[in-house]
């Protein structure tokens, strides 16, 4: 179970990365930045790709806030390598592809379906501390919408670097935040 604020959790799996080929990526990779881990049931389906499209499509703008991209599934980093050369969609993705072939971090996480051995779809922020921000897991029939992860991701590190300062509803950059006080209390 996944609790806000936890600790990232200890792992080490293999992974692909078009620019690196295969690697090995551990907890330690994403101390001291800020990390999406983003779930998804398996390579060469059919809601995953446009997930993972998505993502790619915006890579850059999480790029420019700091933020790494670690996309996970329960195949192999060899399918992963596999789908990228199979796929154009797929070949566009400039972030790293996590290999959970044990199970040992979507179990960690809680998104493990027992019965499939597959991954859920859950989405996880964690902070240069290693604090899980955000949690979200969604059926597996459900897509994401990476400009809504990066518009969390930002009210996330807005706070981090805000002390005292939160986003409300529909926040995005710009816009007022509130000092939560006594003073606003039945007030919004």
């Amino acid at each position: 179970m996944c609790y806000i604020n936890s600790q990232l959790p200890e792992f080490k799996v293999n992974a692909y990365r078009k620019d690196k080929g295969f690697i090995q990526v551990s907890n330690e990779d994403l101390k001291g930045k800020w990390s999406i881990l983003f779930f998804y049931p398996g390579d060469f389906t059919f809601v995953c790709p446009t997930e993972l499209a998505d993502l790619a499509d915006h890579y850059a703008e999480f790029q420019a806030l700091g933020v790494d991209i670690y996309s996970v599934s329960t195949d192999s980093h060899f399918v992963h390598k596999a789908w990228a050369d199979a796929t154009e969609t797929i070949r566009k993705i400039e972030y790293t592809m996590l290999a959970d072939m044990t199970f040992e971090l979507s179990k960690a996480l809680g998104v493990l379906g027992e019965e499939s051995g597959q991954a859920y779809r859950g989405t996880f922020l964690f902070n240069p501390d290693g604090e899980l921000k955000i949690a979200e897991i969604h059926d597996n029939g459900i897509g994401r919408d990476a400009s809504e992860l990066l518009r969390k991701v930002k009210a996330a590190k807005f706070v981090y670097e805000h002390p005292g300062q939160v986003c409300p509803a529909k926040w995005k950059e710009g816009d007022a935040t509130l000092t939560p006080s006594i003073d606003l209390v039945g007030k919004l």
